[in-house]
């Protein structure tokens, strides 16, 4: 989508990740415990530090590019939850595909530049910008002369006015291992089912968590004797208007079925979901756990297409 209207932006929010370096710090209180930690099962802590380094360099440069242009607030992504950004902001992230995820959902028109800080190391689907390229695509968005992808998301509502939104994927179901019971509803069909949760996937996370429940599907297909004929997942694009979802282990009992363990979502029939779990019942989105919805008895969600898409600014 070209041809965006220009306008004048207040400032750049650069949205940065720990690395995994900097998590085992946390965890080990010194460098040097992490490392004995690594090396002594086995690693190679140099891998650890390279990323360090290599992405506190590519981080530091970007924002050397980005300062002449606008003014820029850094957050780090665990605070987005929090965080209010404005109509006026611009938004660039520096990381993996995932925090491209974590932060969209968290925006309403707000144009994305996302950039890759190791094009030799990360794959980047959702990352078109390196770091010398980001500072030509903040201009052109200044100027009004990006290009826009605008990429589905999904959402929950609960009854009590609660929402979440997802770029990649919702998980509705028990926080631990234990079975989530609920009632599901699609159409003018409905049952009562025991699972471990049920997966609601967008387009563009159609690749993520719902490829990897066709791949156990296939596994299973192959491994018990039966025709090696491959289920395919839904050919879902970014921009669908539609949504996949799979329920995860149905176990069928007396008092529960497994007659709809998967299907589409439309906008306008949505998928409706009862909780029957006294408490540990949760909704949450994009992998971020920490980030949820109470689902417990008494809750009702409906599951959807968002009203708003999530604004990439592509090539």
């Amino acid at each position: 989508m070209a041809g965006v209207v220009a306008m004048d932006y207040e400032k750049i929010v650069l949205v940065t990740r720990k690395t995994r370096l900097e998590g085992l710090i946390e965890r080990f209180n010194t460098r040097s415990q992490a490392r004995f930690y690594i090396e002594h099962s086995g690693g190679d802590f140099s891998v650890y530090e390279r990323e360090h380094d290599t992405y506190h360099a590519a981080l530091s440069a970007l924002r050397a590019s980005l300062e002449p242009l606008l003014n820029v607030q850094m957050i780090e992504r665990t605070y987005l939850p929090a965080f209010l950004f404005a109509e006026t902001d611009m938004v660039v992230t520096i990381g993996v595909d995932g925090l491209v995820a974590n932060t969209a959902k968290y925006l309403s028109s707000q144009p994305l530049i996302a950039v890759n800080p190791d094009p030799a190391h990360i794959d980047g689907v959702l990352l078109p910008f390196t770091v010398r390229e980001a500072a030509a695509a903040v201009r052109r968005v200044m100027k009004g002369q990006h290009n826009l992808r605008a990429v589905s998301m999904a959402e929950a509502r609960l009854n009590d006015g609660q929402r979440l939104l997802a770029f990649n994927d919702l998980f509705i179901g028990a926080r631990t291992h234990v079975s989530a019971r609920y009632t599901i509803h699609i159409g003018d069909r409905r049952e009562a089912q025991s699972s471990s949760g049920v997966i609601v996937s967008t387009g563009i996370g159609a690749t993520g968590w719902l490829s990897s429940l066709f791949n156990m599907a296939n596994g299973l297909w192959a491994a018990f004797g039966q025709p090696a004929s491959a289920l395919q997942p839904p050919a879902l694009s970014p921009e669908a208007d539609w949504l996949a979802f799979v329920v995860r282990e149905p176990f069928v009992s007396k008092t529960s079925q497994a007659g709809i363990v998967g299907g589409v979502i439309e906008r306008d029939a949505p998928l409706r979901i009862e909780a029957h779990m006294p408490e540990g019942g949760v909704i949450f989105s994009d992998g971020v756990e920490s980030d949820f919805l109470a689902f417990n008895t008494g809750s009702a969600a409906t599951i959807c297409l968002a009203d708003r898409r999530a604004s990439l600014v592509i090539k």
